[in-house]
C-alpha cells in the first residue's frame, strides 16, 4: 500500500532537527519492511488560521512511502506523539503498490520546491473561474471534465467551492457529481486538519 505523509514542526524548527524528523520516518518505514519513495521540504508557511495555542506557522514536511505492514501507520503516529517538535501530523492512503509510477510521476503541490505547481493547468485564474461557472450552470462536473480529483495539499483543486465564510458549497450549486464532492469534503477536511485550510474563510497557507 502507498501512503502519504504530512508533518508540521515548529517553525523554529533547525535544519538538524528537521533532519532528525526525517531520519526518523524513514528509520521506522525500514524497521516494518516498507520503502520511502519520496521526501519533500516545503519550508516554513504561514497557517490558513491561528491554532487554538495561537501558532500562526509551522515547518512542513512531506512524504510518499510504501508498506505492507499494519502497524507502520500506528508506529509513526506514536513517535509523532512524544516528540515535542511535531505540531500535526497527517496519513492519507494514495493507492496500491501497482500505482506507485503514476502516483510519484503526477506529484505536483504549489508548496513543494522541487514538485512546484498544480495538477489544474488553468493559465489565467479569471478564466478559470469562469469555466467552473459554465460547468455549474450545465450542471457537468467539472472534476470528471478534467480527469482530476480535489487533492488537500493543492488549493487550486477545492478553493473555488469554499467560500468566504468558510462554507462549502453544494453540489447542486458547483455542479460537481456526488462522487467528486465527497471527494472535495475530504480534502477540505484533511486540508483544515494539517493547517492548509481555514475553517472559517477561504484563506489558504502561505509562505
Amino acid at each position: 500500500m502507498i501512503y502519504e505523509l504530512a508533518l508540521v514542526a515548529k517553525p523554529e524548527s533547525s535544519d538538524d532537527q528537521v533532519k532528525s524528523l526525517t531520519d526518523l520516518v524513514q528509520s521506522v518505514i525500514t524497521e516494518f519492511k516498507g520503502e520511502s519513495l519520496l521526501t519533500d521540504d516545503w519550508g516554513k508557511l504561514q497557517f490558513a488560521q491561528p491554532t487554538k495555542s495561537g501558532g500562526v506557522a509551522g515547518r512542513f514536511l512531506y512524504f510518499i512511502f510504501k508498506t505492507n505492514e499494519e502497524g507502520t501507520n500506528k508506529e509513526l503516529q506514536r513517535r509523532f506523539g512524544i516528540n515535542e517538535q511535531v505540531l500535526r501530523n497527517m496519513i492519507v492512503k494514495l493507492g496500491e503498490d501497482a500505482d506507485q509510477e503514476k502516483i510519484l510521476k503526477k506529484y505536483k503541490c504549489p508548496y513543494s520546491k522541487t514538485s512546484n505547481g498544480s495538477v489544474v493547468d488553468e493559465g489565467d485564474d479569471k478564466e478559470g473561474a469562469k469555466e467552473r461557472r459554465r460547468f455549474a450552470k450545465r450542471r457537468a462536473c467539472w472534476f470528471t471534465a478534467k480527469d482530476i480529483k480535489a487533492d488537500w495539499k493543492d488549493p487550486k483543486t477545492f478553493g473555488w467551492l469554499i467560500n468566504e465564510f468558510g462554507k462549502i458549497s453544494p453540489a447542486r450549486v458547483s455542479g460537481i457529481s456526488r462522487k467528486h464532492q465527497r471527494f472535495a469534503d475530504s480534502a477540505i477536511k484533511q486540508a483544515r486538519n494539517i493547517g492548509i485550510a481555514s475553517y472559517v474563510s477561504n484563506r489558504f497557507a502561505a509562505e
